[in-house]
């Protein structure tokens, strides 16, 4: 028994030592200690045994959409939903790749419900939120957007393959196809009431944004610096975003 004991010991304390070694580098290392779920993709060639690992190349980003500004935020319904696709180059900035610079590419869909009506005015030079506390508008109406964006951010990580990470960075880019929808139900049937081409939305966007987590799964929040419109007689609207972001590669 006792000998069993010694054995069991000595093996325990080689596989400690084993993996306290991780230094995301080295021919022993396997692929546990990839990313993701995608952890046997290495591109077109296997990984060299002294490349040094890197992580979050594609990550999506779901998140809970609200806007700040002339209204409160935090007030519209939990399917404000939206999602960005990010295809990321991940640069290590030391030999360890704890600190590296992130950039790529990103597609951003959003949408806000809110139940209300955005108004072009007469003149068709700015657009105005009508917010009424009383009584909805429509049954359903959400504002929504698509673009394209050039990602930038700094990324902070522990070695340790279950590494605590820390991204910042911001975006810039394109926006496009903003329209407003709103549904309507009664005795005549539904009716459904599409705008866009607002005059004075606003297509250049900015915006910053900070990543928390383990691994491949993060807390995610975004603000965007820029307006929905550009007029300065419009309601004074910036989209604000919340939620998780999880990196597959």
């Amino acid at each position: 028994m006792i000998r069993i004991f010694l054995i069991f010991l000595v093996a325990t304390l080689h596989a400690f030592d084993s993996s306290a070694q991780y230094d995301g580098r080295g021919e022993d290392e396997i692929s546990r200690f990839h990313p993701g779920i995608m952890w046997y993709l290495n591109g077109w060639r296997p990984a060299k045994p002294n490349r040094i690992r890197k992580y979050d190349r594609l990550i999506f980003d779901v998140t809970y959409n609200t806007w700040t500004g002339d209204l409160s935020p935090f007030k519209h319904p939990w399917q404000s939903l939206g999602l960005s696709t990010n295809l990321m180059f991940d640069i290590p900035l030391n030999d360890s790749n704890t600190i590296s610079f992130g950039t790529g590419i990103c597609h951003q869909f959003f949408t806000i419900q809110h139940n209300q009506s955005i108004i072009v005015d007469s003149t068709q030079t700015y657009t105005t939120y009508t917010e009424t506390s009383t009584q909805k508008s429509f049954d359903k109406s959400f504002i929504a957007g698509n673009s394209i964006l050039i990602p930038l951010e700094l990324r902070f990580r522990k070695e340790d393959w279950k590494h605590v990470k820390f991204h910042i960075g911001g975006k810039i880019g394109y926006q496009f196809g903003l329209y407003n929808k709103s549904i309507n139900r009664s005795d005549l049937g539904r009716s459904v009431l599409f705008e866009h081409g607002y005059p004075d939305d606003r297509h250049l966007i900015y915006s910053a944004h900070l990543r928390f987590g383990l691994r491949n799964w993060a807390f995610y929040a975004s603000y965007n610096f820029n307006k929905f419109f550009k007029n300065t007689q419009s309601t004074k609207l910036n989209l604000l975003q919340v939620g998780l972001s999880v990196s597959l590669f």
